[in-house]
């Protein structure tokens, strides 16, 4: 311990004489803040730079996020490779629902929730829900709407089923695909265009579709008032999660052309709300009079038809 003590000593006798030498010396302590370099300053003081970097998803904390997240992936063949898409916990799922039916002004839902692991589970079960739910709840509603009429006969329609299937699934598969491919044709002409994965595009679309379960279940209401309320509702909620995701991937673009894209997605996300509306519950039945028919003993008989 004595001879640590006098190295010690020795060491700072040297830096005292070493000082004495040259009291011009420039000496660093660990206590300093380190100075930031000219193109990381000039970086931090461009002017709505780091706004556009946390509604787009390009900066840095993404790269880092990506590249820890990053995995081996298997072949498409193998049952591994799908697997990877239903990888998400309850949590995981309940927080992307809240998302998409409490949407953030500002923020960018593809950032803040699936970025980091994009999946299918959700976006497949919030359609299967729909469906069974716009199927179910068309038929309560046109038998609610009948309720008591003598030349009305209960007969379930299980077509709807299938056609709400189709319609949806379609819905939530093409459009996708045909927005990931205008973007990715969009991002060859124009450099600062963002282009989402399919995957999270697909993603952002199953989840906006959720605030449709509830709505779909208080459209048994026979009142058309209310349930064009609740489409207007809906659309507000879903629509602004659609725009707020997209248009800060296409604004950089032509102006025309940026409008026109986020036009679109609106129109075709409006017009899949609103031909459910129509088709499942609004539809007109066809009430014909009740036929009058003789019998052979002279009375009459009163015979159902729809």
């Amino acid at each position: 311990i004595a001879c640590l003590v006098m190295y010690l000593f020795s060491e700072f006798d040297d830096a005292a004489n070493l000082l004495a030498a040259n009291p011009d010396a420039t000496t660093i302590s660990i206590d300093e803040p380190v100075e930031i370099p000219k193109n990381q300053h000039s970086r931090l003081q461009e002017p709505g730079r780091e706004e556009d970097d946390e509604l787009l998803g390009t900066d840095d904390s993404d790269k880092t996020e990506l590249l820890a997240g990053q995995k081996k992936s298997a072949p498409f063949w193998t049952f591994e490779y799908y697997q990877t898409f239903f990888d998400v916990d309850t949590y995981q799922v309940l927080d992307r629902i809240k998302g998409s039916v409490f949407p953030v002004p500002g923020k960018n839902f593809v950032r803040l929730y699936i970025r980091s692991n994009p999946d299918l589970y959700g976006p497949f079960w919030i359609c299967a829900t729909l469906v069974f739910t716009i199927a179910v709840s068309g038929n309560l509603s046109n038998f609610f709407i009948h309720l008591g009429k003598p030349t009305y006969h209960y007969v379930p329609e299980f077509r709807k089923v299938s056609i709400a299937a189709t319609t949806i699934y379609a819905y939530a598969w093409l459009v996708p695909l045909a927005l990931w491919g205008f973007l990715m044709w969009r991002n060859s002409k124009v450099m600062n265009i963002v282009s989402y994965s399919f995957l999270e595009i697909v993603c952002v679309y199953g989840y906006s579709l959720f605030i449709y379960i509830p709505t779909a279940i208080l459209w048994i209401i026979p009142q058309k008032v209310v349930r064009w309320v609740l489409v207007v509702f809906s659309l507000c909620l879903s629509g602004s999660v659609l725009v707020m995701t997209f248009w800060p991937a296409v604004r950089d673009d032509n102006r025309r052309i940026a409008l026109a894209t986020v036009g679109t997605i609106l129109l075709l996300h409006a017009l899949l709300a609103v031909g459910c509306l129509a088709y499942f519950f609004d539809a007109p039945e066809l009430d014909f009079p009740a036929p009058i028919i003789p019998a052979h003993n002279g009375t009459t008989v009163i015979t159902k038809s729809h």
